[in-house]
């Protein structure tokens, strides 16, 4: 499913016009990006969480060159799914 396939189920479901659904899908997104892009967890009940993990300084190898590099710490965005979220998915059987 795209963000307009989205965009025409809200629209069709609610009867609120595509382009007012749409500037409020893309104001949602924006939201979420501009929240974890300034460190802060969104939570929304019964759906999940978009949360900031950090990931730690590491080494790795490349291989090609046979070279050790640093892999700085960072931030990297996550999403992690509501218990009843991932019961849903798990107990529908597609025929």
């Amino acid at each position: 499913m795209t963000k307009a396939d989205i965009v025409n189920e809200i629209a069709k479901n609610t009867g609120i016009e595509k382009v007012t659904v749409q500037k409020t899908v893309e104001a949602f997104m924006e939201t979420i990006k501009h929240s974890m892009v300034n460190g802060s967890n969104v939570y929304l009940r019964g759906f999940g969480s978009f949360i900031v993990k950090k990931r730690a300084k590491k080494t790795a190898r490349n291989i090609s060159k046979n070279t050790t590099i640093i892999i700085p710490a960072h931030n990297i965005p996550s999403f992690k799914p509501a218990k009843s979220f991932i019961t849903k998915v798990k107990s529908h059987v597609k025929k």
